[in-house]
């Protein structure tokens, strides 16, 4: 953890020229009436915990979904990351990586064909620190037409600094810093930067981040860096 903590954004994989899986085109179920989900979601081993209570239009992608939990919680989208529902795996495709099976593409499938009142999912971010988010439907209501495409209700903490090190090492970190005593405790508030403010949550400044969730220019400004 020692020196300045660098900001850098990840870039996915450009498509190269190789032999990879041929994935079929999946013809995706026609929409019910447009309906929104309450989603209880919480950070796995966070003590106190960590969580967000967020309502989500019904016809948003699993990729939609990804940037609406980012913002939610306060990730950069630094790191990979993958859902689990009903035991099968969403995300980005990578045509570089032959072993085993590729996640399905997380841009082909809306909530409303994989979600209802009562499923649970897991939003796994960062494969190294395995920041592992436990997703719970609530409820599921009719969408209002002036709502939002997606919208913060409440939640409580702030998320952890990105490359912490998973849970266990964040709970160090956090008595660390909180002890006067501790030897490494300079060398920490350094590290996490003068803003480090682990029981804040600001929910209008979330709300601000998600305006626009689910149009076209919202996805291309969180998709930047991307390249796939």
């Amino acid at each position: 953890m020692a020196g300045t903590r660098k900001q850098v954004q990840f870039a996915y994989a450009a498509r190269m020229a190789k032999k990879t899986k041929v994935v079929p085109f999946r013809a995706q179920k026609p929409p019910r009436s447009p309906r929104a989900y309450v989603l209880k979601v919480a950070l796995r081993g966070a003590r106190p915990p960590i969580w967000r209570r967020i309502r989500v239009a019904s016809d948003l992608s699993l990729r939609e979904l990804h940037h609406v939990l980012q913002i939610a919680f306060g990730w950069t989208d630094s790191h990979l990351h993958e859902f689990e529902i009903g035991g099968k795996h969403y995300g980005i495709p990578d045509p570089l990586e032959d072993i085993g099976e590729p996640p399905l593409d997380e841009q082909n499938y809306q909530l409303h064909e994989l979600l209802q009142n009562g499923s649970r999912a897991e939003y796994l971010y960062d494969f190294g620190d395995s920041w592992r988010h436990d997703i719970v439907v609530e409820d599921e209501e009719a969408a209002k037409r002036s709502a939002p495409k997606a919208e913060c209700l409440a939640g409580a903490r702030a998320c952890p600094p990105e490359d912490s090190g998973g849970a266990h090492r964040y709970e160090e970190l956090l008595e660390a810093v909180a002890d006067p005593t501790n030897k490494r405790r300079r060398e920490l508030l350094e590290w996490v930067g003068p803003y480090f403010a682990p029981e804040q949550f600001d929910l209008a400044s979330v709300n601000r981040a998600l305006r626009g969730a689910g149009s076209v220019t919202w996805r291309r400004r969180r998709e930047r860096f991307y390249t796939s």
